[in-house]
């Protein structure tokens, strides 16, 4: 498949993402919208890589899913102590981490 094939699914799916961030308004379905566009742009950085034959693109897509996992990992921790405490995720509702 040509580069160009790539780049456009990369493209409708990081703006997949962007228009989930906009309109949603539950934390976990932004949570996921943004998991989405860093998949979107790790596509795009593999694909570059692989037409260049260097693997410096697929090295950072590494780095890229660690950080994704950290963020994951502690955006979950912070949902749940904020439905703990408010019992919502809807980001409308809460509008501050005061306790």
């Amino acid at each position: 498949m040509p580069l160009e094939s790539y780049l456009i699914l990369s493209a409708l799916l990081f703006t997949i993402g962007v228009v989930g961030v906009l309109i949603r308004r539950n934390a976990i379905i932004i949570f996921m919208c943004i998991e989405l566009m860093l998949n979107a742009a790790n596509l795009a950085f593999v694909a570059i890589s692989r037409s260049l034959g260097e693997a410096s693109g697929q090295i950072f897509v590494i780095f890229v899913m660690a950080v994704a996992a950290a963020e994951v990992a502690i955006g979950l921790a912070i949902i749940v102590s904020v439905f703990k405490h408010r019992q919502t995720i809807n980001v409308d509702e809460v509008n501050s981490l005061r306790g």
